[in-house]
């Protein structure tokens, strides 16, 4: 687990931070074009700050009604639907937004959006909830009580409890009953070089909505955007 300690803001510069940020990757235009990835560490060597991992969702290129981003994540990581959507685990969702005075509406995914200043951080009495040096945003199954103040403190609703005991888990993607979990950014694929889920099926499906990449590299397409 990171030692890294949580950045301090108040709850209120983090909202209108996340907001600003929100805008932004909403308004993003088109003409995106995915790039090679950036080169993830050897698997021999600690995760490093010198890259800062980030997702970027070109809202102008997410098509309505398309979900494929979100069945590619709930297969990858073995995430099962029981029928019950109150309590069924969702690491992503699709929304849709609507400007009531425009009439404007946008139709987006919604996952953890792994906050630099991350209130689920903050508020984890354990440390389980966690910031990896890259700022991948994870949560340690092994200490998380299951108290549930990160799934509170999220002001994007992107974490979820799990309710029941887990069938046949990924042994990649560890989950157990009792404990929170979220979108980890497929932080196995990352670490092994190669996309998340979600940016792969949306980049097959012809959209290229979902941009992932490392937010320190001024070359990069998310940085350039």
């Amino acid at each position: 687990m990171s030692n890294n300690k949580p950045l301090q803001t108040s709850r209120r510069e983090f909202l209108g931070k996340s907001a600003a940020a929100g805008a932004a990757l909403a308004a993003a235009g088109s003409g995106l074009v995915l790039t090679q990835l950036a080169q993830a560490r050897p698997p021999d060597q600690p995760v490093s700050n010198k890259v800062r991992w980030g997702l970027l969702v070109d809202a102008s290129k997410c098509a309505d009604g398309c979900t494929d981003c979100v069945t590619a994540c709930h297969e990858e990581n073995g995430i099962e639907q029981t029928g019950h959507p109150r309590t069924d685990p969702q690491w992503m969702r699709k929304v849709e937004l609507k400007d009531k005075r425009t009439g404007f509406e946008i139709s987006l995914p919604m996952m953890c959006q792994h906050c630099e200043a991350a209130p689920c951080v903050d508020v984890c009495p354990t440390g389980a909830s966690f910031i990896r040096a890259d700022g991948i945003a994870l949560v340690d199954r092994h200490i998380c009580i299951g108290c549930r103040y990160c799934m509170m403190a999220c002001p994007y609703k992107a974490r979820s409890f799990e309710h029941e005991t887990v069938e046949n888990p990924k042994p990649y993607a560890p989950r157990g009953k009792g404990t929170v979990e979220a979108c980890t950014m497929c932080v196995h694929r990352v670490d092994a070089d190669r996309q998340p889920a979600c940016v792969e099926a949306c980049a097959a499906a012809g959209h290229n909505a979902i941009i992932f990449g490392d937010l320190k590299d001024p070359n990069s397409d998310i940085s350039r955007k």
